[in-house]
């Protein structure tokens, strides 16, 4: 049942998105831009391309599992780790930001 109403619902929902977003974009470049730069204006349908390439280029494709902190751990997995979980997962970052801590022996005991 719930499918048939996400088929229902998700293509008015992504037309209005496309429409409201398109118009946003198309309203504050043109209002911005040719101000402060001295760029043309676009239209409508340039708008909605810049829209997808911002989506494209800064929002991906894919799903939203915030893919940006996947290396770290959240608090419910930080509390169930063992001190021993706790420097390897240091050590693994260290290696990978450069010296977050891992080469001092520093500890996130609290003092």
């Amino acid at each position: 049942m719930k499918k048939k109403w996400m088929f229902l619902l998700v293509p008015p929902a992504i037309v209005l998105f496309v429409f409201v977003g398109g118009e946003v974009v198309m309203h504050l470049w043109n209002w911005l831009l040719p101000a402060l730069f001295g760029w043309r204006q676009v239209t409508f349908w340039q708008a909605v391309g810049l829209l997808a390439l911002c989506r494209i280029l800064f929002g991906g494709l894919g799903s939203h599992n915030n893919h940006r902190f996947k290396g770290q751990p959240t608090a419910e997995r930080w509390a169930r780790m063992t001190p021993e979980e706790h420097q390897k997962f240091r050590q693994n970052m260290g290696s990978r930001c450069g010296g977050f801590g891992a080469a001092s022996g520093e500890t996130s005991e609290p003092a």
